[in-house]
């Protein structure tokens, strides 16, 4: 192509000619006025670019800002970068020995640190102030490629140990690493063009760490609520620290562990570990006399099905007898279920369910009545009566699975004394590396994927378009609901992103290249290729994985 040769790009059905050689970020910059925020990356025809790419081809454009999700990806990817370089410039890098991200809580991500330091608020707001002074430089956010050799040698020299080890299980002979003002990195993911990009934020002391406070995607010029939940926050800093009990804190631990072979006695101690929290919860639960009622409730794919089998087993070893509810029986006769703003059925609100005739069974199974327990016909939308009678005697207790079952409204009826609430969730706090961390829902959505495809038939692509009215429907009837619980179980497993490789890499794989969904599925890959595979020959029959994989126990 000659150089001075003009280009057709497409912007929202506008044709305009521009260089060979342009930037995207000077195209973007045109159409900047049309968007209330930051255009961040370009999609050029199903592949996302940066802006520092340039026109070599004809082609339709899309601007992705933060309110996209690999725009607000990236301009959270960026802020870390911001973060530590300012943090190294204002410790000293001599006396910096690791600044680790750890996991997202409410609006915000939690940081540990170590060094020749003191953690406190005064040091945050000095490295805050640095990184606004960087900001206010616009200083370039560089993309560099190296051999893999030379980057496992260049983070071996920047004391970066993970980084380095991570790369030893690469294929890749290229590694793409990102300098900020002779800052230098590793991201998986792609990059702000600039410093200037990234406005809003903030550094607070929290617990042990300190967190660095970020906009909602919703409105990217604006803080989120920072309203933590502590009980979650708990669960995760445990987590964390079996894993490290386990020498697999992060994906370069994992892999070498799968490498030297030590990946079966991985599984068999992570799940004795689970195993046993599972029958901490079932003696808590025989503990306390007056319960009859356990309700459990969590996010899509964290596997409730499995763990109400395995408490139930527990309960039995306590001398209980456990009967399994599932509140979809409750569900409101297909007429008379509500419909959303399109004009759709809404099954995941409250006031899709029964509630009156949940509440009336329940009570009166509570004062020794025999009740004909419905099951719902989801082919003709309709509760049915086979004849399944119930009636508690001492030793009985019902557990109760279903989204709903830690709001208060739903079984308003039951006094709190017959109730012990159980949220679960996949509260994954293993990262790719110390400044790489592995959003809790891209576990449950590689999770739903495969069990979507073995036992409904559909596509990754149908799952993945999916996601985002799921994500929804937690927001709205789960998440706000996690600290009522009495106890929160991690159903999060180590091992098993790479347990899962071998069968989700297919699916994703088979997503259409111009699909909306092909670009998440691109990432889902590219995040796979971290992972060394695990067989599941040795995974047990009772494991929560088996209700995504299939060849449990359980009939789930």
């Amino acid at each position: 192509m000659e150089e001075n040769q003009m280009l057709q790009v497409t912007v929202d059905g506008a044709v305009r000619a521009y260089p060979l050689g342009t930037a995207y970020g000077a195209i973007a910059a045109d159409f900047q006025d049309r968007f209330p925020c930051d255009i961040l990356l370009v999609n050029r025809d199903g592949k996302l670019c940066e802006l520092h790419k340039t026109l070599d081809r004809d082609c339709t454009l899309k601007m992705v800002t933060a309110q996209d999700r690999p725009g607000f990806q990236t301009y959270e990817r960026s802020a870390v970068f911001l973060m530590l370089k300012a943090f190294y410039d204002v410790a000293g890098p001599e006396n910096m020995e690791q600044v680790s991200v750890q996991y997202s809580l409410s609006h915000a991500l939690f940081f540990l640190a170590r060094g020749c330091f003191t953690l406190d608020q005064a040091l945050l707001d000095r490295v805050e102030a640095r990184m606004r002074a960087l900001a206010d430089q616009a200083l370039p956010i560089e993309k560099r490629s190296y051999s893999t050799d030379d980057a496992i040698e260049l983070f071996q020299k920047a004391g970066l140990v993970h980084k380095a080890q991570l790369f030893q299980y690469r294929i890749n002979s290229h590694v793409n690493v990102y300098s900020l003002d002779g800052f230098v990195d590793y991201f998986y993911g792609y990059m702000a063009p600039d410093t200037s990009y990234i406005r809003c934020f903030k550094l607070e002391i929290y617990e042990n760490g300190f967190v660095l406070r970020l906009p909602t995607q919703k409105d990217p010029n604006r803080l989120g609520v920072f309203e933590p939940s502590r009980k979650v926050f708990r669960e995760l800093y445990d987590s964390t620290l079996r894993g490290e009990a386990l020498s697999a804190a992060n994906v370069a631990e994992l892999n070498e562990a799968v490498a030297q072979g030590g990946a079966t006695q991985l599984i068999l101690a992570h799940e004795a570990m689970m195993e046993k929290k599972i029958g901490d919860i079932a003696a808590e639960i025989a503990r306390r006399k007056d319960v009859r009622f356990v309700m459990i409730a969590g996010p899509s794919s964290s596997g409730k099905t499995t763990f109400s089998h395995r408490l139930s087993t527990q309960l039995r070893a306590h001398g209980l007898r456990p009967h399994p509810i599932a509140t979809d029986n409750y569900f409101k006769n297909r007429e008379d279920t509500p419909r959303d703003e399109h004009g759709n059925y809404d099954f995941e609100g409250l006031d899709a369910m029964d509630v009156a005739q949940f509440n009336a069974d329940m009570v009166r199974l509570l004062n020794g009545e025999t009740v004909d327990m419905p099951v719902y016909n989801f082919k003709k939308g309709a509760r049915e009566y086979n004849g399944s009678l119930l009636k508690l005697g001492p030793a009985d207790v019902l557990v109760i699975e279903g989204i709903h079952c830690l709001n208060d409204q739903f079984a308003h009826s039951l006094p709190r004394e017959s109730k012990y609430k159980i949220y679960i969730s996949c509260l994954t706090t293993l990262n790719i590396d110390d400044h790489n961390r592995i959003p809790t829902t891209d576990a449950r959505l590689l999770r739903r994927i495969e069990r979507d495809a073995r036992t409904r038939g559909y596509s990754a692509q149908a799952t993945i378009k999916m996601w985002p009215s799921v994500r929804r429907g937690e927001e709205n009837n789960i998440f706000p609901f996690q600290d009522s619980a009495d106890v929160i179980f991690n159903s999060a497993l180590i091992y098993e992103t790479a347990l899962l490789k071998p069968y989700v890499q297919p699916l994703l794989f088979g997503v259409p290249r111009d699909s909306e969904e092909y670009l998440e599925a691109k990432r889902l890959l590219k995040f796979l290729n971290y992972f060394l595979p695990i067989p599941a020959d040795d995974l047990p029959k009772t494991s929560l994985l088996r209700e995504f994989i299939g060849g449990g126990c359980y009939h789930v």
